[in-house]
């Protein structure tokens, strides 16, 4: 059986840093306003097998779903050639 190790006490005077600590307000915008809401379009679209592979391939490497990474390549080169 391993040996327990036991803790008498946590270095420094607990109360003691609760009186030097401070309170710092919130600064945080609630979580509503935290992702810009875009007004979107929902359309049909056909694309080669590969262009969709290779979104949902790299998506799952990322994390997040292949529509929203193909919605920002999109949202890219349309601002680019916006300008």
């Amino acid at each position: 059986m391993k040996k327990k190790t036991v803790y008498n006490s946590a270095p420094g005077n607990v109360s003691e840093a609760i009186k030097v600590s401070e309170f710092i307000e919130d600064f945080l915008p609630a979580p509503e306003f935290l992702v810009k809401k875009e007004e979107t379009v929902k359309i049909t679209i056909a694309l080669s097998k590969s262009s969709v592979d290779f979104f949902k391939h790299r998506a799952e490497q990322a994390g997040v779903p292949y529509q929203v990474m193909i919605k920002a390549v999109l949202d890219r080169y349309s601002s680019h050639y916006t300008k």
